[in-house]
């Protein structure tokens, strides 16, 4: 060994003991019995287990465990079985050590949850699947026995986006992506308010590196103006609360970028038009926990009589917390200047319970294992009897699977009465066949009707909290296709899939042997790879899908099926055609000769890691779907679909959101390199106060002064009032904002968005 090499060694040795010795500081500062023991036994193990290995950042592997468990036990809050499981969980995936070897060693419990952590081989979707999704189907099955096992691999999950930057930009889109769609809105689920915003945060910087630098520069130099609006605000609250002799801290919070930007997507409104940036908390130290929710309302009442208080935003979340724990009362202000700020009052135990989800109020048992969790949560138990019914009966596609999983996790809550009177948290937007399902699949397949405050509505009336639900059922009443249109939670969404697979078995097998026979007829065997593509091709989404069409008669099949499975059509129009059917871009300065040429289908050896440029000469290879209309100066990124060929989707795109989550190998890095010799398609919305002339300055802006294109023009007039939308030709996304800056001049023109 030399020099150099010793004083590595030396150096990583100093590394790797300052980190361990962190750690071992923050365990022995927590509620926790001191098995620091334990804890030095399964450092020692993964740091031999990983020896020699190092991380894509340069730094030896076993900082990477050390700081999951740093994460699982000083921003979760557990104890020494999920430290030492955080320490080893990487290493049954990494090494030669089996689940049996750290059974062995370090008893069943631990080995359970690192074998619930591992990745696993093989599938459970069949040979279309998603890896990833597979995966998380391993996870949440071991995390029904035991919920330490997802909050490990979300402490697993925030490390590695703290280390994001050494990853290349198609593996960041992937698990930025995989983040935002999966492990944000879990975090949320599980009461972890901190790591999700930080989960969003860091997911929004890599994704859209520009708009995050550009929201955080714009919070910095406002900080000055809320920090001045803050003080002044508090100075009478503060007295009052000292008047009711309180122990108590009023802290500032401020949005999140993230929070920021999709209030932005959302709302089509610029950072200047948020209004709510700034909200306000109150922390109190209740006198006796008997009277925590009290004092509480009677800060509520105190704050109230200082400022007017919004009629319709006042949020209880004590007599009813949230099925996450989530516990505070919250009232928004009208402050002196004239601006609406939202107040919190929680006590400390709330707080804590807000910060760090159910570890904050986990039961520890007595005995041997010090952080075995007491199943006396009844919402969080609720929740995971959910995930076992969907599990219990998993939907044969993974992204179907991921999706009904996803579904309930970021709803916002209502809360609803049964006949007797129980109260039931159902999600927001959910209907009355959602509720009878939640009561029982037998109440759900046979509903035919409810009654909500004793009057009649049908199965799709939306539920409204305080509503009083009677369902009413027929035994001759069968589940109905029209049902999945409506529903919206995973229970009611996965037992009517389930229900309606049943019954479209026999139609499926009739299917089968009719293209079975068509196949044999032609020389070609029967495989599921052939179903698949024959699907795709006549724009069916499921293998299931193309085969009822089959046997009902709704697709026949004929010489183009051939020429498809002999791949003569990848070159033409699929049958559904979509892609073809928009063409998002046309040429405004014509070169000489027509370098469009055809599709270009990805090689076998591709080089996934390096970014594809889209320029002139080659935007006609890539196909351009429907769902999100990209165009130069958008965040974007490559997708290889199921025929080998490069879709293209902005970052930000629901369709991309999936992509990302469930076929991560098989995202690419999009960059543009165009020169404004293309137009692309691009509609504003504007709407405002209406004006003789005011149409007239509107295309003035636009034709004379910016000489753009007007493709298409819808406007309407009502009371005075107008909206319309123009659909315009533009070759970027400057252009785009360059023409919603000139047309901010007008008069009376009060909101101008771009339809996305």
């Amino acid at each position: 060994m030399d020099e150099e090499d010793r004083k590595q060694v030396i150096d990583d040795d100093l590394l790797i003991n300052g980190a361990f010795q962190k750690l071992i500081v923050s365990y022995l500062s927590s509620r926790h019995r001191k098995k620091v023991d334990l804890i030095t036994k399964a450092f020692n193990f993964a740091r031999q287990a990983h020896k020699g290995v190092r991380r894509l950042s340069g730094e030896p592997y076993i900082m990477h465990p050390i700081a999951v468990a740093q994460i699982a036990c000083s921003e979760i809050g557990l104890g020494s079985t999920s430290i030492c499981s955080a320490l080893l969980h990487d290493v049954v995936e990494d090494t030669d050590y089996t689940v049996e070897d750290i059974e062995n060693i370090f008893g069943p419990k631990i080995a359970q949850i690192v074998d619930g952590l591992t990745k696993i081989s093989g599938g459970i979707f069949g040979e279309q699947a998603s890896a990833q999704a597979e995966n998380f189907k391993k996870l949440l099955l071991t995390m029904s026995d035991d919920i330490r096992v997802i909050l490990i691999k979300i402490a697993d999950r925030l490390h590695n986006m703290r280390t994001l930057e050494s990853q290349p930009a198609n593996k960041q889109y992937k698990i930025a992506g995989e983040t935002l769609y999966i492990y944000a809105p879990l975090a949320h689920r599980l009461g972890l308010n901190k790591i999700k915003s930080e989960l969003e945060n860091l997911s929004f910087r890599f994704e859209h590196p520009e708009e995050f630098e550009n929201i955080k520069s714009k919070l910095i130099s406002s900080e000055d103006k809320r920090h001045e609006l803050f003080d002044e605000f508090i100075v009478p609250i503060e007295v009052e609360l000292q008047k009711m002799g309180l122990h108590y801290t009023i802290k500032e919070r401020v949005k999140t970028p993230y929070s920021i930007w999709n209030k932005m997507q959302n709302k089509h409104v610029t950072f200047e038009e948020i209004y709510d940036i700034l909200a306000v908390r109150i922390i109190f130290t209740p006198r006796s926990r008997e009277e925590e929710v009290n004092e509480c309302f009677n800060i509520y009442v105190a704050i109230t009589k200082i400022y007017k208080s919004h009629p319709d935003r006042l949020r209880d979340w004590l007599n009813h917390p949230k099925a996450n724990g989530y516990q505070a009362l919250h009232v928004t202000l009208m402050s002196n200047q004239g601006h609406w700020i939202e107040v919190q009052i929680r006590s400390d135990r709330m707080d804590e319970v807000a910060e760090q989800g159910f570890a904050a109020h986990w039961k520890y048992k007595e005995g041997d294992d010090e952080d075995e969790y007491t199943e006396d949560e009844a919402e969080l138990n609720e929740w995971l009897r959910t995930i076992k019914e969907i599990l219990d009966d998993p939907q044969p596609d993974a992204m179907d699977f991921l999706d009904a999983i996803k579904l309930n996790l970021f709803a916002s809550e209502i809360f609803v009465f049964t006949p007797k009177g129980e109260i039931k948290t159902m999600p927001a937007g959910c209907t009355a066949l959602d509720f009878a399902f939640s009561i029982h699949t037998f109440l759900g397949s046979h509903c035919i009707g409810a009654k909500v405050n004793h009057k009649l509505v049908p199965l799709s009336h939306k539920l409204k909290s305080g509503d009083q639900i009677e369902i009413l059922t027929s035994k001759s009443q069968h589940v109905q296709p029209a049902w999945i249109n409506f529903v919206s939670t995973a229970k009611a969404k996965g037992k009517i899939l389930a229900m309606l697979r049943r019954d479209n078995r026999e139609v499926q097998k009739q299917g089968e042997e009719l293209l079975t026979a068509w196949l044999t007829k032609n020389g070609k065997e029967f495989s599921l790879a052939t179903v698949t593509q024959l699907a795709e091709y006549h724009d069916c989404k499921r293998r299931e899908e193309f085969l009822v069409a089959l046997a009902e008669k709704r697709v026949l099949l004929g010489e183009k099926d051939l020429d498809e499975l002999d791949g003569k059509n990848n070159k033409k129009q699929p049958a559904g055609g979509k892609w073809r059917k928009y063409v998002p871009f046309v040429k405004s300065k014509q070169p000489d000769d027509d370098t469009g040429g055809e599709l270009f289908i990805v090689p076998e050896k591709f080089n996934r890691k390096k970014p594809i440029y889209i320029s002139e000469s080659n935007i006609h290879q890539y196909k351009f779907p429907t769902c999100c209309h990209p165009i130069p100066g958008d965040d974007a990124l490559g997708y290889i679909n199921a025929k080998n060929l490069i879709e293209i989707h902005k970052r930000d795109c629901p369709v991309a959101a999936k992509l990302k989550s469930g076929f991560g190998n098989r995202i690419l890095d999009a960059k543009w390199d165009m020169h404004k010799q293309m137009l692309f398609i691009a509609t504003i919305r504007i709407s405002g106060i209406d004006r003789v002339g005011l149409l007239n300055e509107i295309t003035q802006v636009l034709s004379a002064q910016m000489n753009v294109n007007i493709r298409n023009l819808n406007i309407t007039c009502e009371d005075g009032l107008f909206e319309g939308s123009f659909e315009l030709r533009v070759h970027d996304r400057d252009d785009v904002h360059l023409i919603i800056t000139n047309l901010k001049v007008i008069k009376d023109l009060k909101e101008i968005s771009e339809i996305v």
